[in-house]
């Protein structure tokens, strides 16, 4: 019995880990969102890693925490920004085996936004170029023009890529 109670409480992690996940992104795409909506899209992407870390793998969780480091630079909270970029650069380091070749790409692109964030320009071009030479290995086209559209969109908070 207690083997089935085991196996529902994981998928529902499964579950509410997704429903959570998509519920960022769709906050995310919105051009315009509520004080309330913000605050419920920082705490979704919370609650999606948390969900990720128990029911998923270590490539659920990079991507999760990549995810909340986008949400606080949507946010143009430097502080949480960098905080989890970091955090998600780590976990890749440490699962690289186990990472999509976008994966790894992401995971310098996210660092080299919080860095423009915080004002390190430096930083933010070593990991912009770093981001760069590992989209151009993305195997699958699909992805890499998904990096690379992600890599030309959204705010770079002065920092000026090239």
């Amino acid at each position: 019995m207690s083997e089935n109670i085991e196996g529902n409480l994981l998928e529902t992690h499964l579950h509410f880990a997704k429903k959570t996940n998509q519920r960022v992104w769709d906050l995310l795409e919105r051009s315009e969102r509520s004080r309330a909506e913000d605050e419920e899209m920082l705490l979704a992407a919370y609650a999606s890693v948390y969900h990720w870390k128990i029911a998923g793998t270590a490539v659920h969780c990079q991507r999760g925490y990549w995810m909340i480091s986008r949400v606080y630079l949507t946010l143009d909270r430097e502080d949480g920004a960098l905080e989890w970029a970091a955090k998600c650069q780590e976990i890749t380091d440490n699962n690289y085996a186990e990472m999509e070749d976008f994966d790894l790409a992401f995971a310098k692109e996210g660092l080299a936004r919080a860095y423009a964030l915080a004002g390190d320009l430096i930083e933010a071009k070593k990991h912009y170029d770093l981001s760069v030479e590992l989209g151009e290995k993305i195997k699958d086209p699909e992805d890499k023009l998904i990096f690379l559209n992600d890599l030309q969109d959204g705010n770079w908070f002065g920092f000026v890529p090239k």
